[in-house]
């Protein structure tokens, strides 16, 4: 089996959801750091061009977005589950309002001036107007609407206080007792509000929902090793994708196995990645595409949050 590799920078909360993935799961994995900002040319060799942090990469096999990337590495590593049993559907729920819902009241909060004066207070003014320029361009064109940071503040409260009494109520140290994808998703945007001193009482001005959030950041990010961008580049043109999954393609929508199409997220980040359509299931659609630097590659999106239009 090929190795993981994982596509990030230090400062992503989405990437820190991905690094504690692997830390639950106990995995070894390389790492690739990439650019906050684009362009980004390594990555895009691989994705064609979708650009949201992290990807996963295993092989020749691209895998986009968290949500997917979890069910990955489920498959690739079952235990200690991510999606135990009984609560998969309560969990894998309780995840994506997470990662859209909080995480959008989360990213409100942190681009409030006085939180940027501080993450930004060593960086050059150069870098500062080229990260603002860059997400600017990352959150238009999509569904994903900015909140003000004083509707987030009106209600915020709501959310810990809900969260709070979910802890106090579970028959474990975790939000459904043992620890699950519902604990990293709902820490890496509590995570991100840590960061400065401006947001994070917002956290830890909830004593039980700080304790927790130290429970699962030390499950850590795994065993990594740093590799470079051409290095993951050189693996995938090296590899061949894998096999396509066995359940049969579906798409209520009519596109076809083979047809040239577009895939691109809905809330944000919405640049669209073209190919063949190889794989249309419940949970996932698989494009092949062909990239001069990194060879055939197969790219992975989850259904969910993700349009398919014809090319």
């Amino acid at each position: 089996m090929s190795e993981l590799i994982l596509h990030h920078y230090p400062a992503s909360p989405f990437a820190e959801k991905a690094r504690l993935l692997m830390g639950f799961k106990n995995l070894a994995w390389r790492s690739v750091q990439i650019p906050p900002v684009m362009p980004k040319p390594d990555l895009t060799a691989l994705t064609g061009g979708y650009r949201k942090t992290p990807v996963l990469q295993i092989g020749a096999d691209i895998y986009c977005d968290t949500a997917l990337i979890a069910r990955r590495l489920e498959v690739h590593q079952p235990q200690p589950a991510l999606l135990p049993g009984k609560q998969a559907f309560a969990i894998a729920a309780f995840a994506q309002w997470a990662d859209s819902v909080v995480f959008q009241h989360a990213v409100s909060l942190v681009f409030q001036p006085e939180s940027m004066a501080l993450r930004f207070a060593k960086a050059p003014p150069e870098f500062v107007q080229t990260f603002i320029a860059d997400r600017s361009k990352l959150f238009s064109g999509g569904q994903a609407s900015r909140m003000s940071a004083e509707q987030a503040k009106h209600q915020w409260p709501g959310f810990m206080t809900r969260l709070q009494a979910q802890l106090d109520t579970s028959d474990g140290d975790f939000l459904f007792g043992e620890a699950s994808l519902a604990d990293i998703a709902m820490a890496h945007p509590l995570w991100f509000l840590r960061a400065t001193p401006v947001t994070s009482p917002l956290v830890d001005g909830y004593p039980s929902v700080a304790d927790w959030l130290d429970r699962v950041l030390a499950l850590g990010h795994g065993k990594s090793e740093e590799i470079s961008g051409e290095v993951a580049i050189e693996v995938a043109r090296a590899a061949t994708p894998a096999a396509l999954p066995e359940e049969a393609f579906s798409d209520p929508n009519g596109f076809t196995a083979g047809q040239r199409v577009a895939i691109s997220a809905v809330d944000y980040g919405v640049e669209a990645v073209e190919g063949e359509l190889l794989f249309a299931g419940a949970e996932e659609l698989i494009l092949r595409r062909e990239d001069d630097r990194a060879g055939v590659v197969h790219v992975h999106f989850p259904r969910l949050g993700f349009r398919i239009e014809a090319r």
